[in-house]
Parts: C-alpha cells; sequence; structure tokens
C-alpha cells in the first residue's frame, strides 16, 4: 500500500476550525486593547498635538472655541427664552461640554478604523486599541472644556452639593457608552461608507432635538408639564445623557429613570458591540 494513503483504521483528523468569529476571540481583543494602555494613551495625545501642531496656543484651541460658542449661544438664548443668565449660562456650558463629548464619540467614531488604515495593515493590534484611543482623546478634550465651566461657575456661582459626586458613575457611563458606539459604528462603517454621512445628518439633527440651548423646563412651561408636546423630549435619548452627566454639577436632583435609560442604553449598546466584534472584527483590515 502507497504511504501516502491512510492506514486501516486510521481516522483522518478533521481540518482545523478558525476561532476568528468567536465570542472568545471578541472578548480577548477587547481585553488585550485595554492592557495596551501605554500604546493607547500615548496615540491620544499625539492625535490631540497633531490636530494643533504649528499654532501658538496650541490644544488652548479647544477650549477657546468651545467656550466662545457655549457663552455666545446662552447670552442669545437667555434673551429669546427670557431665561435667567446667572441659571441658563451655566446650563448652556455644560450642555455643550459633554455634547461635544457625545458628537465626537459617535462621528469620530465612525471612522475611528478607516482613518487608521496604516497602523491596522502595519502594526498587529487589537481593534480596540484604537478605539480606546479615541475615548481617551475624547477625555483629553472634555478635561480641555470641563475649565470654562470652572471659570463661569466662579462668576455665577451654582447651589452644588454632594450629589455632585455622581458625575464619576456619570462620566463612566459616558465612556464606556464612547466605546460601544465607536466599535459598531466604526465597523459598520468599514464596511458601508454612506453610514458616516447619515450619522453626521442625524447628529446635527439630534443637536436641536436635545435640551443643549434649550431647558426642558421651559418647554413644560410653554407646552403645560402633562402634555404630550412636553414629554416627547424624553423620547430621546441624549436628554437623559445630558440629564446625568449636567444634573450633578448644577446641583439639581436627577431622578432615577435617566439613570435607568442610560444603564439600559449602555447595556443594549455593548451587547451590540459585542455582536459585530465576533461577526465582523477580522474583516476589518480587508475593508478599510
Amino acid at each position: 500500500m502507497d504511504g501516502a494513503e491512510a492506514r486501516d483504521g486510521d481516522v483522518a483528523a478533521p481540518p482545523p476550525v478558525s476561532d476568528s468569529r468567536s465570542m472568545r476571540r471578541a472578548l480577548a481583543d477587547l481585553g488585550e486593547g485595554l492592557r495596551q494602555r501605554e500604546l493607547w494613551a500615548l496615540l491620544g495625545w499625539q492625535d490631540i498635538k497633531q490636530r494643533y501642531r504649528r499654532s501658538l496656543l496650541g490644544p488652548l484651541w479647544i477650549t477657546i472655541a468651545t467656550g466662545v460658542t457655549a457663552v455666545a449661544m446662552g447670552l442669545l438664548y437667555s434673551q429669546l427664552f427670557h431665561e435667567d443668565i446667572a441659571s441658563f449660562l451655566p446650563y448652556v456650558t455644560l450642555g455643550f461640554i459633554f455634547w461635544g463629548f457625545i458628537e465626537g464619540s459617535i462621528l469620530d467614531g465612525a471612522e475611528v478604523f478607516s482613518s487608521n488604515e496604516g497602523l491596522l495593515k502595519q502594526i498587529p493590534t487589537p481593534l480596540s486599541v484604537h478605539v480606546y484611543r479615541l475615548a481617551w482623546r475624547q477625555l483629553i478634550i472634555f478635561a480641555h472644556n470641563i475649565v470654562i465651566y470652572l471659570v463661569i461657575l466662579a462668576i455665577f456661582p451654582q447651589p452644588i452639593n454632594w450629589t455632585v459626586l455622581l458625575i464619576v458613575p456619570a462620566m463612566a457611563l459616558l465612556v464606556l457608552n464612547s466605546v460601544w458606539v465607536s466599535v459598531v459604528f466604526g465597523i459598520l462603517t468599514t464596511r458601508f461608507r454612506d453610514i458616516g454621512q447619515l450619522l453626521t445628518t442625524a447628529v446635527r439633527l439630534v443637536f436641536f432635538m436635545t435640551p443643549i440651548i434649550w431647558s426642558a423646563k421651559s418647554l413644560q412651561q410653554v407646552a403645560g408639564a402633562e402634555s404630550a408636546r412636553a414629554r416627547i423630549v424624553e423620547v430621546n435619548p441624549m436628554f437623559h445623557y445630558l440629564e446625568i452627566t449636567r444634573g450633578p454639577l448644577l446641583g439639581e436632583h436627577v431622578e432615577f429613570y435617566h439613570w435607568g435609560i442610560v444603564i439600559a442604553c449602555t447595556v443594549v449598546g455593548w451587547l451590540g458591540a459585542l455582536l459585530v466584534m465576533r461577526n465582523y472584527r477580522a474583516r476589518v483590515t480587508y475593508w478599510v
């Protein structure tokens, strides 16, 4: 009998099965990327430096741009809506600061892989490194912008109490949402580039539908607290994200249902992110 032929009684071993589309590999990618914090932290800082290279003020332009916009909008809409500037300006300022974090997570997250094509193909790192890099960059921008609120707080003091500590879990939830948003939209946008354009249009629309330059209380006063028009603002998930982050810094009591909705969105989003990572993680380098 030819030596190449199988011997009697021998059973041919089955071909190896790839586990690239397994939940284990998806979780391993997220865990390994988190452990490489020195890499994504350095890349996040480099992103900020690169954006403001050769400018006189450097990253201070982040604070200046946000501050000028927030103060201008606060002054304008306080007159249009007959709001007290001492309470409305901090409200609008925090709205712009937290909205900037949310907007950046969505729009930059949609391009997190396509904009790093070279690194993805040349450096064998987990996909999640680029996601954590984006979340870290958004935190750096947030740190620059929160200075604006501290200045306004010194001018217009707010009734801050112990509830200000709730900003810690609120920011933790924002970061968790930033990660899953970047994973989902980042992977889908590498496959369908139109998604990025759709997200840009949708985010601009949602901005005006979210109480940032207007308040939910003013809407309730105009339409009636129990009217359908006043309650429809709660259909917008972004409203609840702003409530849990802005409320503690304004010394306001945040209803528990706002936290419940944000936590539910976070859980659902992470389940979707894990599903997308499991099915399409291995294809991203071919799509970019």
